[in-house]
């Protein structure tokens, strides 16, 4: 049975992560934060330095650190949750819909890829190439019978390629990330404004019950984040004026830190062991639809009048999380980036489950038919 690392440890990796962050973000990167915890968080989790005392059969941080992280990140979100935002989406639900079918299909070409080239089997490979998310896809893929260990290997190679590549790739083609100076009120404190931090947060917890009892993708993020943003709204409306709540920018940098030392630390060396041609048929596949992603979010960007910074968080295959925290950090549409990737969680984790089940029925059947064949 595989053990989290203590909260020690824990403590010192999430510390020693953040000085690489802290590095990247001095040099002036704006994504700095999350790519260089994420880099020395991976870095320390497959070396193993007996510093941190990491068990042989560690299983990274407890999950609760990430639970942490995302609610912080919803209620950043809930915030910036308005009508203007819901009205982008619905006007362009069009090519929305277009360029996530494009991303399913070619994740079900990618997984068919991996089962040709590769010893897995095909539900195995189905669901690591599916674009549902590192917090879905294992889960979903453990409760039908395929191979979590390897699903989990390729979702997170996946998501560390799309944060560290994604940012980069954006700020080379000349979009300017910035991030939008917060306003004074952010760092006012009253008694008002730390009372409606304690509402918020409430709300988001809320929102992921809500979530759990409806199977959200990601629930602390995804139920926080629609809980927060009816709170609000709803808050406003009734005051009069804009509820602001006591949220400082080192709160959001906290949730970049929690988040990103929470994947790095799922990395160990033995998740690489007999997988060199998994992971390299995987990492090939993982470009080519990183760069198809691109392509598509240029097409919508120029069709729909969105900045390129959102359409390429939105549609980048990366999880709800990962690109809600970057689409916050580089000043793109938080709240647009988000609706985008949980519409494509929802729909890969709703549909493509028993349409994976169906493909690996019909291809046993063809198998035991040949099997039979042969016998005679």
């Amino acid at each position: 049975m595989k053990a989290t690392l203590s909260f020690s440890s824990t403590l010192l990796l999430i510390i020693l992560s953040a000085l690489g962050g802290l590095l990247l973000s001095s040099l002036g990167m704006s994504i700095g934060w999350m790519i260089g915890t994420l880099i020395v968080a991976t870095t320390l989790a497959i070396t193993r330095p007996q510093f941190l005392k990491v068990p042989s059969n560690s299983k990274g941080m407890p999950k609760v650190w990430l639970y942490i992280g995302q609610l912080i990140l919803a209620i950043e979100l809930g915030q910036q949750i308005n009508l203007t935002v819901v009205s982008t989406f619905v006007d362009n639900w069009l090519p929305v819909s277009i360029i996530l079918l494009i991303s399913i299909l070619f994740s079900l070409g990618s997984g068919f890829i991996l089962f040709k080239f590769t010893s897995n089997d095909l539900l195995t490979s189905l669901f690591s190439t599916a674009p549902g998310g590192l917090s879905a896809m294992p889960g979903i893929a453990e409760e039908v019978g395929a191979n979590t260990a390897t699903v989990s290997v390729v979702q997170i190679m996946r998501v560390f390629l799309v944060v560290l590549t994604v940012p980069l790739l954006v700020s080379s083609l000349g979009e300017q990330a910035t991030v939008a100076a917060p306003s004074e009120a952010a760092f006012s404190f009253s008694l008002e404004s730390v009372s409606w931090t304690f509402v918020l947060v409430f709300a988001a917890f809320i929102g992921y019950l809500i979530g759990k009892r409806f199977k959200f993708p990601a629930p602390w993020l995804v139920g926080g984040m629609l809980t927060v943003g009816i709170m609000q709204v709803a808050g406003s409306a009734i005051a009069g004026y804009n509820l602001t709540a006591w949220w400082p920018h080192l709160v959001l940098i906290i949730a970049q830190v929690i988040i990103a030392t929470s994947i790095g630390s799922r990395f160990h060396a033995d998740m690489f062991q007999g997988m060199k041609r998994t992971i390299g048929v995987a990492f090939i596949s993982t470009i080519v639809l990183i760069g198809t992603m691109f392509l598509c979010a240029y097409i919508v960007s120029e069709v729909g009048g969105i900045p390129f910074i959102t359409t390429a968080l939105a549609f980048a295959p990366g999880g709800v999380a990962e690109m809600a925290t970057t689409s916050v950090v580089l000043g793109a549409d938080a709240p647009f980036v988000v609706a985008v990737q949980v519409f494509r969680i929802l729909i890969v984790s709703l549909l493509l489950p028993p349409i994976f089940r169906w493909f690996y029925q019909v291809g046993e059947q063809k198998v035991h038919a040949h099997a039979k064949v042969q016998e005679r």
